[in-house]
């Protein structure tokens, strides 16, 4: 029987294909007539400058780091009303976390079974982006980002690959009537593991053998109001990795499983948007037989107001708070376990940043992190936890173009 990711893989290869070589249209006219009218291909470029006073976040930024760049290229076709393409190509650079290989971040078809005037159901296969609450859908986007860095406590950038979108189908179903428009997504999948930080992530060390991703489920469910002035969505999923011990290695088969839920919501007047989210997060390890079974839940949110002072320019203030565990959310317990710093199990932040849009298609920005813990920090980049500080800042620089 065919896997989820061999499935997957065909898919990818098959809608790269039809993008490329659409072999089947008898009329050379005729298709170039199509990709004329039906294709669209759009292209992103940013770079970012960050630099700490203490800690290392995307490269040596105590020394100040340009190690933090991201080139895009991605493409729509719609060969029918109810058919179409997507794929994009991703070269992104971020310090140890990501080495700036390109790589496809989705590629997918898209068949719309149902449509109407009232809304839309279809199923989406292949690489598909997963619904995840509010800012996953664009976070490869700059000018999308409600900030040159995401809410850490909900969206890591230290795993964005795994986060970003998996291998698999989704369901969708669309609705729109006088009370607003609802979307539901269901996505059954394997996820992705590029993220060379989410190995140490959980055993806090190199291990011998290899994770690979397991069969998942995602959801969310958004629903708008008033052409987007309210927004609420809920996510929820669970995500499973299996361990796959290496030559010799002590550490037996064993499981990982991640349970999210996050609630959003956000307002939006003509000047001033309110965006929340809160996550509550369960997460297990078990049979494995050198580590014994673990299962705790943490919880993050973050709350955000924007103010347009004109219309190319505004500014954000942000707290985002991140606990891994409830039942230890100062990390003493932890720190007693395994010897390493008690403030690695939490993190809280406060943003203040600056947007300019120069033009419709270029975009400088700029922010400062006051940040107490370092629980969002790779392991990858700061390999001696003990000598990390607790209290640091970040201050970043953007500028980034679309096309």
């Amino acid at each position: 029987m065919m896997g989820i990711r061999h499935f997957s893989s065909t898919l990818i290869g098959v809608t790269l294909s039809l993008l490329v070589q659409p072999g089947l249209a008898q009329d050379s006219d005729q298709v170039a007539s199509i990709w004329q009218d039906d294709l669209s291909v759009h292209g992103f470029a940013a770079q970012h400058y960050i630099t700490t006073d203490d800690n290392s976040f995307f490269g040596d930024s105590e020394d100040g780091s340009f190690e933090f760049w991201e080139l895009g290229i991605n493409t729509l076709w719609r060969p029918l009303n109810n058919l179409q393409f997507a794929a994009q190509a991703v070269a992104r650079d971020a310090g140890k976390t990501d080495d700036g290989k390109p790589r496809l971040d989705y590629a997918f078809v898209d068949y719309a079974f149902s449509q109407r005037s009232t809304g839309a159901s279809g199923v989406r296969l292949g690489r598909v982006v997963n619904p995840l609450a509010f800012y996953n859908d664009t976070r490869d986007i700059v000018a999308t980002r409600p900030g040159i860095l995401l809410p850490q406590s909900v969206y890591f950038d230290v795993n964005r690959n795994f986060a970003l979108s998996s291998d698999g189908g989704q369901l969708y179903h669309e609705v729109n009537n006088d009370l607003g428009a609802y979307t539901f997504q269901l996505g059954v999948f394997e996820p992705r593991m590029e993220d060379p930080d989410f190995e140490p992530a959980i055993f806090f060390q190199e291990v011998p053998g290899q994770l690979e991703g397991a069969a998942s489920w995602m959801a969310r469910i958004l629903y708008e109001h008033d052409l987007g002035r309210i927004r609420l969505g809920l996510t929820a999923a669970e995500i499973n990795v299996d361990y796959e011990p290496g030559t010799n290695d002590p550490i037996a088969p064993g499981e990982f499983h991640f349970i999210p839920y996050i609630l959003s919501a956000q307002y939006n007047d003509e000047n001033w948007s309110l965006t929340a989210e809160y996550a509550r997060r369960s997460t297990e390890l078990e049979k494995f037989k050198l580590l014994p079974d673990i299962d705790f839940t943490g919880s993050s949110y973050f709350v955000q107001g924007t103010y347009r002072l004109r219309p190319t320019l505004e500014a954000f203030l942000r707290y985002d708070e991140l606990i891994w565990n409830n039942d230890d959310k100062d990390g003493k317990a932890f720190e007693s376990l395994t010897g390493l710093p008690h403030y690695s199990r939490f993190a809280k932040d406060w943003t203040i940043g600056l947007r300019w849009d120069v033009s419709p298609r270029v975009m400088l920005r700029t922010e400062l992190h006051q940040v107490n813990g370092t629980g969002w920090l790779s392991l990858l980049e700061n390999t001696s936890p003990m000598d990390t500080d607790q209290h640091w800042q970040l201050f970043a620089l953007s500028a980034s173009i679309r096309f």
